[in-house]
């Protein structure tokens, strides 16, 4: 019983900045890497960042130098911070976590998406 909220999407103009987030709640013994995937219209799913638990982090070229991945351990929340947003980043943004329960055993997680919408 592993939940994924995602919350912080919207619409925002060309430019503009939004800051997602995702709280990881339920039984379960570690939260290994975290990322945010998006997918728009017609297009498929595409990975945006990822982090590990100890910070690392991986960004899409596309993303590169605009968006920023980040986690809270305490909180089991993973944050993505999006700056100088363009019409091509329109997309549900998804929140994933690969979740190690107690049982021994791990598995992918994925929040409900959050629609985020840049008008040029």
């Amino acid at each position: 019983q592993v939940q994924l909220v995602e919350s912080g999407g919207g619409l925002v103009q060309a430019g503009g900045s939004l800051g997602p987030s995702c709280a990881v709640s339920g039984n379960f013994f570690r939260i290994n890497d975290m990322a945010w995937y998006r997918q728009a219209p017609g297009n498929g799913r595409e990975l945006v960042a990822t982090i590990t638990n100890g910070g690392s982090t991986h960004y899409a070229d596309s993303v590169k130098g605009r968006f920023t991945i980040s986690r809270d351990n305490a909180e089991n929340t993973v944050y993505l911070q999006m700056s100088s947003l363009k019409p091509e980043d329109t997309a549900v943004y998804y929140c994933n976590a690969e979740v190690f329960l107690y049982t021994s055993s791990f598995n992918d997680y994925w929040g409900q998406g959050t629609q985020v919408t840049v008008s040029s």
